[in-house]
């Protein structure tokens, strides 16, 4: 199915996992609001919310860039009824913003921890909730959460609680709103990597050019993204998928195109369970 003429709303859209959503679904001709900070140039990081309209635009959607802070509650109602206004309703909300800092309970100030909280649980919860009123009235309306499954294990808490509680908040709010929204027909389900993801905060966060080059490609999120958009919706929701396990399930054979350096081993990302094995009998697999 292909999602010519749907409007998705994209939160944290300027760059990485969302930007890349963001084109996947423009080269179908979608229409696409990116909502995020970014208005103008950041010295470290890549991208702004003009410059991703216009890479939008140029894959063949249609794009509405908007400054928005996801803490901010007027900030988010405006965002998400200037895009119902704009395109004439709203289809699939990404809920991908979000705030990392991999420090433990001493090492955490409480500014980043009410950061992490506002921008990662706060956000999603607050996004969605604008947006449902919209999305009830959509042919096959979906919410997705770009985090993990609720495995709730001492090992994923531990060395960064105050990340991991506010990520796994997001994870929460699927596992609610699934059921919430169930008799309205709106679809909400998490996606999640198996692998670090090639994005800018890999890079300056976690370890730089040579995590970089042991990570896959945005696109494998985008892809999974973009299936699970075509998924009807009363009968696809309350998932916790994690992206080549489901890519592969969809009949994707070969995930090479997706490795930076094919010649690098793979690094395994936060949170995936330890029963959730990977993919068997594919090409550039784990």
């Amino acid at each position: 199915m292909s999602l010519q003429g749907k409007t998705l709303f994209i939160t944290g859209g300027s760059r990485g996992i969302g930007l890349a959503i963001a084109l996947r679904a423009a080269r179908d001709g979608a229409n696409v609001a990116i909502a995020a900070k970014t208005a103008a140039p950041h010295p470290k990081l890549p991208g702004t919310i003009y410059s991703a309209a216009s890479e939008i635009e140029a894959a063949g959607g249609k794009c509405l860039p908007l400054a928005v802070d996801v803490r901010d509650e007027e900030s988010v109602a405006q965002a998400i009824a200037k895009t119902a206004e704009t395109f004439g309703g709203i289809d699939i909300v990404v809920n991908n913003a979000s705030a990392i800092q991999l420090t433990n309970t001493q090492a955490t100030e409480m500014k980043r921890f009410d950061l992490m909280h506002q921008v990662n649980t706060r956000g999603t919860f607050m996004v969605s909730k604008y947006a449902v009123p919209h999305l009830e009235k959509a042919e096959n309306p979906h919410i997705l959460m770009l985090s993990p499954p609720l495995d709730m294990k001492t090992q994923w808490f531990a060395p960064h609680l105050a990340y991991s509680i506010a990520k796994y908040g997001m994870s929460l709010c699927v596992l609610g709103l699934a059921g919430e929204l169930a008799a309205k027909g709106i679809a909400v389900n998490a996606l999640w990597p198996r692998t670090t993801i090639a994005t800018a905060a890999v890079k300056n966060l976690l370890g730089g050019d040579r995590m970089v080059q042991a990570s896959r490609t945005p696109e494998i999120l985008a892809d999974a993204a973009c299936r699970v958009f075509s998924k009807p919706s009363r009968a696809f929701s309350g998932n916790f998928l994690i992206d080549d396990s489901f890519l592969a399930g969809e009949g994707v054979t070969d995930f090479t195109p997706y490795r930076v350096d094919p010649s690098v081993p793979l690094m395994p990302d936060f949170f995936v369970p330890a029963d959730s094995l990977p993919p068997q009998g594919v090409k550039g697999g784990v």
